[in-house]
């Protein structure tokens, strides 16, 4: 698949869709080829296809193609989207509308707006951020469920709730209003063995179990891990490149030119370099 900046946009409406479907077609056979190999049904894994940075559009047509969850970043981005295809809902021969997956991280400023739209928050990492997405919840009328993003590597400015810090965030999500405990996430270190990670991710996943018996999900894996994580126990894995091919980002303060955004980086070292994506890279 091309994996220029501007290639989205740059083809027709009709040439996009067959890409999309090729690259959607690809995905979903490795799904299935790595359910197989442990001994899973592909259905009870749900691909969450990561659409940020890339136009509406884009989410249009893979909904078109039988796509449902579909993931974003960046509040502003998603809430702009969630309204751009509200009309899907009502369409005839699309009885399932678009379900947006909130998947970076999270500020609490944003957390009503992110309430009012997800159907699943999967990065809930600190008590603030609990009692904001409860008072958005509680606001929009709605019960919003919520993954609790684990740290794999103790990295903060990666995210996550350090492994000794689960059970109590487990609780209070738990026992918040307008909330339901639906399980965990991660991602991957960097530089390090994936297989490891989503091992440990998948025990701390069955002790949160132990004592959440509805928190089932777990949602792991990416572009260049989806394998590992299926392995792992993964119900839910976050699909950007591999489907959408490689991401331009915007300048920022203090960016060098031609940097990509962290959360591109993939597993064990490998991450994506300018615009293009490595084999193992893996956007969420």
């Amino acid at each position: 698949m091309t994996t220029t900046a501007a290639h989205p946009t740059a083809l027709p409406a009709a040439a996009r869709r067959a890409e999309l479907e090729a690259a959607l077609g690809a995905v979903t056979a490795r799904v299935a080829a790595a359910a197989a190999a442990c001994g899973r049904d592909p259905r009870g894994i749900t691909l969450v296809a990561v659409t940020k940075t890339r136009p509406a559009a884009d989410a249009r047509l893979l909904h078109a193609l039988g796509v449902r969850h579909l993931g974003e970043n960046h509040d502003r981005e998603a809430a702009a989207k969630a309204a751009d295809l509200a009309d899907l809902a009502d369409l005839a021969g699309h009885p399932e509308p678009p379900q947006w997956h909130f998947v970076g991280s999270l500020q609490r400023n944003k957390a009503a707006s992110v309430a009012r739209y997800a159907s699943l928050v999967h990065s809930v990492d600190r008590p603030a951020l609990v009692a904001a997405l409860s008072r958005g919840a509680l606001n929009a009328g709605r019960t919003l469920p919520c993954l609790l993003q684990v740290s794999l590597d103790g990295d903060p400015r990666r995210g996550g709730v350090p492994a000794d810090g689960l059970a109590a965030l487990a609780d209070a999500v738990a026992d918040a209003p307008g909330l339901r405990l639906a399980g965990v996430m991660a991602v991957a270190p960097l530089g390090g063995p994936a297989d490891a990670a989503f091992d440990r991710l998948a025990a701390l996943a069955a002790r949160l179990r132990a004592d959440h018996p509805r928190a089932t999900a777990v949602s792991a894996g990416m572009s260049g891990d989806l394998e590992t994580a299926v392995a792992a126990g993964a119900t839910h894995v976050r699909i950007g490149s591999a489907l959408l091919g490689g991401r331009a980002y915007p300048a920022r303060v203090g960016t060098p030119p031609g940097a990509t955004d962290p959360e591109a980086y993939g597993p064990a070292g490998a991450r994506t370099t300018g615009t293009h994506a490595t084999p193992l890279g893996g956007a969420a």
